[in-house]
């Protein structure tokens, strides 16, 4: 196992380097190229019509570089990953091979697949348990209880429902890869809404202040 890990982590490796460097692919060399050739083996098994995505051996090469560029994409670094990747392809009630993309979507596992709380349980209980004074507080998995954290359960507790979901599931999606991956929970960086009202600048702050002195001078002083 842990060579076909170094062969996914060298995958990943080849196609950062080449990432910025224009439209051309990343080269797959013998060694990096098993795994790519492992899993087009275990897809031929599971789609009887493989033939319909791959009629020629030129469009089964473009699928495997487009697949390399998809690991590197998407960060899929553990063979896990992948494996989630065709565990759900057993179960997909078709005969045709899936596109990169959707087997991409298919390596990172819902959370109950996981054992973990869904989405919307998880946010349901990350906002009943950041609530004042909601009395003795119970995770039902370190998951829900870090992501809650990394947000922070003030802003759980009184931000708007839709920015503080789309903060709580960022992060809650973040944990999950944490937990596939067998990484340690750490820190996450929450980044701000996307849109921000306004902007600020030293011109801005001068004529702010300008504006306000102008009004102080038109106040007549009680006599």
């Amino acid at each position: 196992m842990d060579h076909v890990k170094s062969l996914v982590n060298r995958i990943v490796a080849r196609g950062t380097q080449m990432q910025g460097g224009g439209e051309e692919p990343p080269n797959i060399d013998d060694a990096a190229g098993r795994v790519v050739n492992l899993l087009v083996r275990e897809l031929k098994a599971i789609f009887p019509a493989w033939r319909q995505a791959w009629p020629d051996d030129e469009s089964l090469q473009a699928y495997k570089r487009s697949m390399v560029k998809g690991f590197v994409a998407e960060g899929i670094t553990q063979i896990e990953q992948i494996r989630f990747g065709v565990a759900a392809c057993r179960r997909l009630p078709s005969d045709f091979v899936p596109s990169v993309g959707r087997f991409i979507a298919m390596c990172h596992p819902s959370p109950e697949l996981l054992g973990l709380p869904s989405e919307d349980d998880a946010y349901a209980e990350a906002t009943r348990n950041a609530y004042p004074n909601a009395g003795a507080v119970v995770w039902s998995h370190v998951a829900v209880s870090h992501a809650a954290r990394e947000v922070g359960l003030y802003n759980l507790s009184t931000l708007p429902l839709k920015t503080s979901r789309e903060l709580f599931n960022r992060a809650y999606k973040i944990v999950c890869r944490m937990v596939v991956n067998g990484q340690p929970l750490r820190p996450i960086l929450i980044g701000l809404p996307e849109k921000v009202e306004g902007r600020r600048t030293p011109e801005v702050g001068r004529a702010a202040l300008d504006k306000l002195r102008g009004r102080k001078k038109e106040t007549p002083s009680d006599e």
